[in-house]
């Protein structure tokens, strides 16, 4: 067959026309065999570095709820004591609770936007999505 050039179309001729089918689906099975093994490997490598970060986010956020408790019961009393000697005392501690509950929602928004950049297996995904090209080319 021959294009409008002149030249002989390729896409129509085997790739590896000196081996057999038998050979060409034995080494392909080999092949994906080795690649299967490959992914999991980099998965399992991916998924122990996730998990170590994630814990290591939980911590901090952990960490950060603890130390914010008991700063704010010792705070808030301090606070609202000091504020109740200008103004009713029940006043003062609710003053004193919302200011509590803006730094609570503070340290919750960073321990947040920490476990946002945790991402499930980025190279797992980009090699499957490079395996699935590799796939096509060879099944052509």
């Amino acid at each position: 067959m021959t294009d409008v050039g002149g030249q002989a179309d390729l896409s129509t001729r085997p790739k590896r026309a000196e081996q057999s089918l038998g050979e060409l689906f034995g080494q392909m099975t080999r092949e994906l065999g080795e690649l299967f093994r490959k992914e999991v490997e980099l998965a399992r490598v991916e998924t122990r570095d996730e998990i170590r970060r994630t814990g290591a986010a939980l911590g901090a956020m952990g960490g950060a709820a603890v130390g914010g408790l008991l700063f704010l019961s010792m705070a808030s009393v301090a606070a609202a004591l000091g504020l109740a000697e200008v103004m009713n005392r029940a006043l003062a501690f609710a003053i004193v609770a919302a200011v509590w509950a803006v730094v609570a929602a503070i340290l919750f928004a960073v321990g947040r936007s920490r476990l946002a950049r945790v991402r499930p297996l980025p190279e797992t995904t980009e090699t499957l999505k490079e395996d699935v090209q590799w796939a096509k080319t060879l099944k052509s």
